[in-house]
């Protein structure tokens, strides 16, 4: 941890080919979301760096800026098959793009795994160091998002329609 890096791990009693279905897919990001911007998305599930999807955000949940209902691209920056996943968010309106950096590394236990949840805005462009307070997204909003995983991938548990079919 630092100061411009947040880190929260949890165990969770599932696979990490679970876990990585939920938090590979742009439908799982909006079903665990805990800072309340989340509010839908588009696209296909990541495979690869370089994969993009599109998610729409509304900002009046964290009541710090007045933007309304937008769109951001989550750019895969990171890519290694169930164990680790990260992205950067583009949009038509920051330019450049602000240059922080979310993630989740997963790390096979007997009872499930560990996953961690990271945000990192040390990349940031200089140009938002003075306009933007950071983080963004609580260290609570990560670790109540991890919780919102457990449950959504604990054994018995209703999961979420995550690849469009009913």
């Amino acid at each position: 941890m630092s100061d411009q890096r947040i880190e929260v791990s949890r165990a969770i009693a599932a696979t990490p080919s679970e876990v990585f279905a939920i938090v590979s897919s742009p439908e799982g990001h909006v079903a665990i979301d805990a800072s309340g911007m989340l509010m839908s998305a588009s696209g296909d599930r990541a495979t690869a760096v370089g994969d993009v999807f599109t998610v729409h955000m509304d900002r009046e949940a964290l009541n710090d800026f007045p933007l309304g209902l937008y769109d951001v691209g989550v750019r895969i920056t990171e890519f290694e098959q169930d164990r680790r996943i990260a992205w950067t968010i583009e949009s038509a309106f920051l330019q450049p793009s602000i240059g922080h950096v979310y993630g989740y590394e997963i790390e096979e236990i007997p009872e499930g795994c560990v996953v961690t949840q990271f945000y990192d805005w040390s990349g940031i462009h200089e140009q938002y160091r003075e306009t933007i307070s950071f983080p963004i997204v609580p260290e609570s909003a990560l670790r109540a998002t991890l919780g919102i995983l457990a449950r959504t991938v604990a054994p018995g548990m209703p999961r979420p329609i995550l690849d469009g079919s009913a």
